[in-house]
C-alpha cells in the first residue's frame, strides 16, 4: 500500500526552518503569510512582545472578491502595507510560512512593496 505524504506537515517543518532564521521586532515586524485554497491571510507580528500589530485577509467583510487567486493576494498585500504605514511601520521581515515564494505568496509580497512597505 502506498502512503501519501502529508503536505501540510512538510510545510510546517519548512516553516520552522524559516522561523529559526528570522525574528520580528516592534520596529521591523515579521510579515507572516498563511495561504489556504480559498483565502489568503497576512499579519504583522512583533515576536519580542508576542503581539499582532495589524492584519489583513480575504475573509474580511469589505473585501468583495474571490480570495484564492493572485489578484486577491496582491490586494491583501497592498492592504496590509497601508495598515502598517498608518501605524508608523515602514519596513518588515517577510515570512513565507513554509510556502514556495511563487504565485500568490509572491504577489502578496509584491503588493506590499508597491504600497510602500520595505521588505
Amino acid at each position: 500500500m502506498v502512503s501519501k505524504q502529508d503536505s501540510n506537515k512538510a510545510r510546517l517543518k519548512r516553516h520552522l526552518r524559516v522561523r529559526a532564521k528570522i525574528n520580528g521586532t516592534a520596529q521591523r515586524p515579521r510579515l507572516n503569510v498563511f495561504r489556504s485554497t480559498k483565502h489568503i491571510y497576512a499579519q504583522l507580528i512583533d515576536d519580542v512582545n508576542g503581539v499582532t500589530l495589524c492584519s489583513a485577509s480575504t475573509v474580511e467583510k469589505d473585501f468583495g472578491m474571490y480570495g484564492g487567486n493572485k489578484e486577491a493576494a496582491k490586494k491583501v498585500g497592498t492592504e496590509i502595507a497601508k495598515r502598517a504605514i498608518a501605524k508608523g511601520i515602514s519596513e518588515a521581515v517577510f515570512d513565507r510560512g513554509g510556502y514556495v515564494y511563487h504565485g500568490r505568496v509572491k504577489e502578496l509580497a509584491d503588493g506590499a512593496r508597491e504600497a510602500g512597505l520595505k521588505i
